[in-house]
């Protein structure tokens, strides 16, 4: 398998963050309910109090679960190895400057961040200023 970059500032420089254009939401199944057939959620976090549903927030009210809406999801294209230190941190706190949450689900390849849709051609300006003038 191959291994992602861990230079944090080439990770900064080159992590080119893309604004999806769907909403999601996050919901909640209850422990023991099972995956609606046909939802195919973007992550799922298996926790002891249910399991988090991370989904295009038009599928899970169609699957009817209950779910907060609203959030954006910011992709990093950089390929961020699993062990590089100090991207999370860098980028957490250029959002937190600017009064935005960020809700991180690192995948082999990429980080995404789900920031509240309404800031997110806020949360966008941080990241790219936060890459540098290149971006």
């Amino acid at each position: 398998m191959d291994k992602g970059e861990t230079d944090l500032a080439t990770l900064l420089r080159c992590m080119v963050p893309v604004l999806h254009d769907q909403d999601h939401g996050f919901g909640l199944l209850a422990v023991g309910m099972a995956m609606p057939a046909g939802l195919a959620p973007f992550a799922i976090v298996a926790e002891a109090e249910g399991t988090t549903l991370i989904a295009p927030a038009a599928d899970l009210a169609r699957h009817g679960i209950a779910h907060r809406a609203g959030w954006a999801r910011i992709s990093l294209t950089v390929h961020s190895d699993l062990a590089a230190v100090g991207l999370t941190a860098a980028f957490a706190t250029a959002l937190a400057r600017q009064g935005i949450s960020a809700n991180v689900v690192a995948g082999w390849h990429h980080d995404h961040i789900f920031v509240q849709r309404e800031r997110a051609a806020e949360a966008m300006a941080a990241l790219a200023a936060l890459a540098g003038p290149e971006a």
